[in-house]
């Protein structure tokens, strides 16, 4: 039996047992329905060997050959990772457009007892639904800024603020990454995935509540902000942390103790500046860096770099400044209070 939901949050709702997504390793790590499990009925080899039949030889071959494959693998999910549930078991199958792979896995579980229905039109349905969520229709909530000079601890701010009950979307989180030239965390996830992960966060959004997001640009590393969500910023009040920037520089260098303590990545990011601040400049972080001098270092480059693009770029903002929290010390404690203090603020908006 075909499931058909009508928006994102008729998924979760649906109360189905587990999601599988039986489509090729690569299609499920560039995106998946979230909280889906990946018990492939053709991989990556497996679906390219199958293409090629299909192209050179016949479409007979193909699915003759396709066939074999899911059945044996088929096989191998039923007596592996499915073999624990017991006949109420209820899962929800997908591939990519809800044809043959999850069909005939679909069809195999079904023959055993199991209360399992297939996602109608695959993952392009769930695709589409997260674009119109972050797409087509205009951002559910209220968005206020939380705004400030690198190295104000925004983002510790706004995990704070969480946890004292204010609602808020972390983009640096969902996107792994930083923000800046210095943000990288490793590999990020793909666009179709951050946006995935940016509309499940919608979904549980209370549209009654604002909702705190850090100013960012429209891109986060290489993610970019989908366009519901960028537009309802660009309009956003702002609450703005000011810090004096060798409290900042400190903070900085334990912020980014995993940069600080890789000397080759370090000097390698800076080398990147060079086309926005000229060797001689460079050479001389390059050189502090080199002498261990990391938070003269970090000073040194938010007075001559990140600062004026701020200022410039602030320069700009035509919305409303809601409030300002000023932090002198950007400790554990400090941070714990600024962030309390601004979930409280959010709760008044």
């Amino acid at each position: 039996m075909p499931f058909a939901p009508h928006d994102l949050s008729a998924i979760p709702a649906a109360g189905f047992d587990t999601i599988i997504d039986v489509r090729s390793p690569s299609e499920f790590a560039e995106d998946h329905v979230p909280g889906s499990i990946n018990l492939p009925v053709l991989d990556d080899e497996e679906r390219a060997r199958v293409g090629t039949i299909y192209v050179q030889q016949s479409a007979f071959l193909a699915r003759k050959l396709g066939a074999a494959i899911v059945a044996r693998n088929a096989a191998r999910h039923i007596e592996g990772p499915l073999s624990h549930h017991d006949g109420g078991w209820r899962p929800l199958v997908y591939c990519w457009r809800g044809g043959q792979r999850s069909g005939s896995f679909g069809s195999i579980l079904a023959q055993i007892g199991w209360r399992v229905e297939v996602l109608d039109g695959g993952y392009q349905t769930y695709r589409r639904l997260v674009k119109e969520t972050l797409y087509d229709r205009p951002f559910p909530c209220r968005v206020v800024l939380l705004d400030g000079f690198t190295g104000t601890a925004k983002t510790e701010l706004l995990q704070v603020a969480a946890r004292h009950g204010a609602q808020v979307i972390d983009l640096e989180g969902l996107a792994n990454h930083r923000g800046s030239l210095f943000g990288a965390m490793g590999a990020q996830p793909a666009q179709k995935g951050f946006e995935s992960a940016l509309a499940e966060v919608v979904r549980g959004l209370d549209p009654a509540r604002p909702v705190l997001v850090e100013a960012e640009s429209s891109k986060v590393g290489e993610r970019v902000v989908p366009p519901s969500l960028w537009k309802a910023m660009q309009a956003a009040p702002r609450v703005t942390v000011e810090s004096p920037r060798d409290v900042r520089a400190g903070y900085l260098v334990r912020a980014y103790a995993d940069i600080v303590s890789d000397p080759d990545r370090l000097d390698d990011i800076l080398g990147k500046l060079v086309r926005l601040q000229g060797h001689e400049r460079v050479d001389l972080w390059r050189q502090l860096a080199r002498e261990g001098r990391i938070e003269a270092l970090a000073n040194d480059l938010m007075e001559h770099h990140y600062d004026p693009r701020y200022a410039k770029q602030a320069g700009r903002h035509e919305t409303l400044d809601v409030g300002v929290l000023r932090a002198e010390r950007l400790d554990a404690a400090e941070i714990e209070r600024l962030g309390a203090e601004l979930a409280g603020r959010l709760s008044q908006m």
